[in-house]
């Protein structure tokens, strides 16, 4: 089921999501239900508490070595980053809880992370390109950071009037 998205200025989107405790049916239905939305919405990832859920957990469509948007849908529960690369990259990024507002945000090139599947195993995994960009940009949002909170000064001025018309018209 296609879930509503929430958009800037709500404050769950600012919200540090809890970890996950135990896989019961109705989170490994989120899960499901995040992946449709997230495709519905023709986006590469999405977090929990974009959809108004603030637990640990989101989906993406990103290959791990960050080569390309990939056919198989990941789910990430309690993720963790474990390390980070010294090599950065700097990549504009776009958020579908802050549609239009594209901002160069600066992120390691790899990383190492960790989370658990809806089966309970944890498993551990090395992401590079999109695919660490991607990882970093969702799990930001599990502690209530969004990637404009990550840009420079002038960048953010530029979307000034636009993240006000949002919050604006999600505000109603």
């Amino acid at each position: 089921m296609k879930l509503p998205l929430q958009y800037y200025g709500s404050k769950l989107l600012r919200t540090k999501a809890t970890p996950i405790t135990e896989i019961t049916p109705e989170i490994r239905q989120l899960a499901y239900d995040m992946i449709e939305t997230m495709l519905a919405h023709r986006g590469i990832g999405l977090a929990a508490c974009q959809v108004g859920k603030p637990v640990a957990m989101f989906v993406a469509s990103v290959s791990p070595d960050g080569t390309s948007q990939d056919s198989v849908n990941r789910i990430y529960i309690n993720p963790k980053i474990l390390w980070y690369s010294a090599e950065k990259q700097y990549e504009t990024e776009g958020c579908l809880s802050i549609p239009k507002c594209y901002v160069p945000v600066e992120r390691p090139l790899r990383i190492g992370a960790q989370a658990m599947d809806l089966n309970g195993h944890i498993f551990e995994m090395t992401l590079e390109g999109l695919g660490a960009t991607n990882f970093c940009h969702e799990n930001d949002h599990l502690n209530g950071v969004l990637h404009i909170d990550r840009t420079d000064a002038k960048h953010k001025k530029e979307i000034e009037k636009a993240l006000r018309a949002i919050k604006a018209s999600n505000s109603r």
